[in-house]
């Protein structure tokens, strides 16, 4: 089990990585040597995304995944490397207060220094209102101190892709705003309005909360330059990496099938040795 004070340095350089003045791009990552090569390439922390371990060990996204299995699994990718990780919690994998709680210490107890928590109930398939959130929120952030693990929240709302009764974009805008205020006052770290894509809309979220946020790489959102520019705290892929991969794999054993492609799978630069390298540092 990783030392107390490692996980405090951990947690400590996170949230520095929010305020340097430098974008921070999160590719989220699903097991221990996806977690190994982005250490290896220098990326200075690791995310975790829901979906992508949720699929790769055979179970739908929306907290299919029993607890205790996605556990598991974060709990090799953070004895695999030595930057600080951070988890897509969804909402929480509990339904209860209590529930959350119980997660929420096991999670910092297997080494995690930051989590997404977002804002939509599974069980009624609409939004938590802004109190629940933000009472969630508080209870993550309380169980942080007592710990003595400074949790980095990142507090995501869903209202650009689950909140049905907002119809125009100045609506969401303006209800995204609201939560946000909220969210930040209750414990958040950091703001993540999923799906919202415009330039005009993330410069505004920036300059109206004046606190980091973090902007899902979609089609229609604006390139990593311009996100910079814009003053975005930090980029995550969700499951593109994922998507990148299987693509890749794909592609070639679509080839393999019409006896065409031995070159590409002989003449990969990435070796066993080089695997076998990024897990035994």
């Amino acid at each position: 089990m990783m030392g107390l004070k490692i996980q405090q340095h951990k947690a400590e350089l996170f949230h520095q990585l929010h305020h340097n003045g430098k974008m921070l791009v999160l590719p989220n990552i699903w097991d221990p040597l996806g977690a190994a090569l982005l250490e290896n390439l220098g990326y200075p922390a690791v995310a975790t995304a829901s979906a992508s371990i949720a699929f790769t060990n055979g179970y739908d996204d929306g907290e299919n995944i029993p607890f205790y299995e996605m556990l598991s699994v974060l709990n090799r990718i953070i004895s695999n490397v030595s930057v600080p990780v951070t988890v897509d919690f969804e909402s929480g994998y509990s339904p209860t207060l209590h529930g959350l709680e119980v997660n929420i210490r096991m999670l910092i107890k297997a080494g995690a220094i930051g989590i997404n928590i977002e804002d939509f109930d599974k069980r009624t398939g609409r939004l938590f209102t802004v109190e629940q959130q933000c009472e969630r929120i508080e209870l993550i952030k309380n169980i942080s101190i007592e710990m003595n693990v400074p949790v980095f929240i990142n507090a995501r709302t869903d209202v650009y892709i689950r909140d049905i009764d907002l119809k125009t974009d100045q609506e969401k805008f303006i209800e995204t705003l609201s939560r946000g205020k909220e969210y930040l006052r209750a414990g958040g770290d950091c703001f993540f309005p999923i799906a919202m894509k415009t330039k005009n809309d993330i410069q505004n979220i920036i300059s109206d909360l004046k606190c980091p946020v973090n902007i899902l790489l979609l089609p229609g959102v604006p390139d990593l330059k311009t996100l910079e520019e814009s003053g975005v705290s930090r980029v995550s892929l969700g499951s593109s990496f994922l998507k990148t991969s299987i693509r890749a794999m794909k592609d070639a054993a679509i080839r393999l099938l019409n006896y065409d492609g031995s070159d590409e799978i002989t003449g990969n630069d990435v070796t066993w040795d080089y695997l076998k390298n990024l897990i035994q540092k």
